[in-house]
């Protein structure tokens, strides 16, 4: 699996292009000055008077709409990409926008003042013109970049994988306007990667006469921790120079998980493994379960009833099966299901269930295909156990197997465990007869830390239904 970007990192291209006013405005502003004018348009087509009411309302917008689309950074992506992910990104944060904005219009009984036609136009015609401001800002931001007098001039010292691997990602993104006029190296070409199209200018005790010379803008410096003295001694040498110096870590040794830059009283930190659970995002994602849960809940009550009474009537035993798991932070949590076999196992030894097990009764077969046995752990996402979505939680027998067998099986449990998955919907549902399988699942799990938000869970639930009864693994 691709590693993600180290959050806040010189890999990572929105560093750069937030460095520009004009983006930083775009990638702040974009999305709620768009919302409002849209606002400003439907109330203008339905002749709505504008009062103090409105005023309010758009106040409001403005502030929920910035907190909920402050994590899509459209100006990341290429042009190819851009379409697919601005319209996932938006159609996912626009309607839980719009239903913070109708439930505080409801609670406040300010329905009975707005003008609904022109309010429900605007729920339902906004998706729109954001996703064709971003192509257009897209599009006017590549065409200022492009320009000469616009373009950044950077140079690496320290040729390495990380640093060609650098200069690779920030060249291919016409919107940073960055020339890379070479790299600095002490070693014999013999001893260097190769670097392709990119070229080696001297010694690193000539970088510093060639910033000054060429009017450098950006100078990176990746060089190994045990290079400090000769580190020191070249910063020194470009105090003399304008460019901004930057120093690249080279943390990417490390399998990181949620990596980012922080700060404990003035003191720099670098985490290299956090939940991707943190500050407000801890409270979007609990408050996304809660709301999500409690919806389903109102529609399929019925089903887990009707469930309920089948399990009891077709087969001995108890309704729900409860089994010892491990969850968040590796603590031990009891996770429900309708139960589908003969036996309830949650000793030192469970066997995973296989194709024609002769365990599983003939209405849990059934239940296990469809997933409905998993429903009851929706109660578990209630009690703050689970999530909808996140990494599949084993069996307590399984996680003390696998944890010796695999590398970084453990970090799993830096979330809470989920109904389903981003190794589920690609495949890696049911058995895991063999440690590659088991891997690959722990594989797509660290690529979902790596790479959550809320548009993902959104997509993880929808792929859900999508491959629910095309699963072949499920038995």
């Amino acid at each position: 699996m691709n590693k993600a970007p180290f959050s806040r990192s010189l890999g990572d291209r929105s560093m750069f292009s937030g460095d520009l006013p004009h983006v930083a405005f775009l990638r702040s502003l974009l999305n709620p000055t768009v919302i409002l004018a849209t606002l400003a348009a439907c109330l203008a087509i339905y002749r709505v008077k504008v009062d103090g009411h409105y005023l309010m309302l758009a106040v409001l917008t403005f502030f929920v709409s910035s907190q909920l689309f402050e994590r899509i950074d459209l100006f990341q992506l290429r042009p190819q990409q851009l379409i697919v992910r601005a319209m996932r990104d938006i159609l996912f944060a626009w309607p839980l926008t719009v239903g913070i904005i109708a439930f505080l219009i409801w609670a406040t009984h300010y329905d009975r003042i707005f003008d609904a036609p022109a309010i429900v136009t605007w729920f339902v015609i906004t998706p729109i013109p954001l996703v064709l401001a971003h192509l257009l800002a897209h599009g006017v931001l590549r065409v200022w970049a492009r320009s000469p007098a616009h373009h950044r001039r950077v140079v690496m010292i320290g040729a390495s994988e990380l640093s060609l691997r650098l200069a690779e990602t920030i060249s291919s993104d016409p919107l940073l306007g960055v020339h890379i006029r070479g790299f600095f190296d002490d070693r014999h070409p013999r001893r260097l990667p190769n670097l392709g199209k990119y070229r080696v200018n001297g010694t690193i005790d000539d970088a510093a006469q060639f910033v000054r010379d060429n009017n450098i803008n950006l100078v990176f410096v990746s060089l190994p921790m045990v290079a400090q003295p000769r580190v020191i001694n070249l910063l020194n040498e470009l105090r003399d120079t304008t460019a901004s110096i930057y120093f690249v870590p080279d943390v990417f040794a490390f399998d990181l998980i949620q990596a980012r830059f922080d700060e404990i009283d003035g003191m720099p930190v670098v985490a290299v493994c956090e939940t991707p659970y943190s500050g407000v995002n801890a409270l979007l994602k609990r408050w996304f379960d809660i709301v999500v849960t409690l919806c389903g809940l109102a529609v399929i009550w019925p089903l887990l009833l009707a469930t309920a009474i089948a399990v009891k009537v077709t087969s001995p035993g108890p309704v729900i099966f409860k089994q010892r798991r491990y969850g968040l932070d590796g603590r031990e949590i009891t996770v429900w299901k309708f139960r589908s076999m003969r036996v309830t196992e949650d000793g030192a030894v469970v066997k995973q269930a296989t194709r024609n097990d002769s365990r599983i009764t003939p209405l849990g077969a059934f239940l296990r295909k469809s997933s409905i046995d998993e429903l009851p752990q929706l109660f578990n996402v209630l009690a703050g156990s689970m999530s909808l979505v996140g990494p599949r939680p084993h069996a307590v027998a399984h996680n003390e197997q696998f944890r010796g067998l695999i590398s970084g099986y453990m970090l799993r449990h830096k979330v809470q465990p989920g109904i389903t998955g981003w190794a589920q919907v690609n495949g890696y549902r049911g058995e895991t007869e063999t440690i590659e399988k088991m891997r690959a699942r722990v594989e797509h799990d660290l690529y979902y830390l790596r790479n959550w938000t809320l548009s993902l869970d959104l997509w993880i639930i929808v792929k859900t239904f999508l491959v629910l009864f095309r699963d072949k693994n499920a038995y």
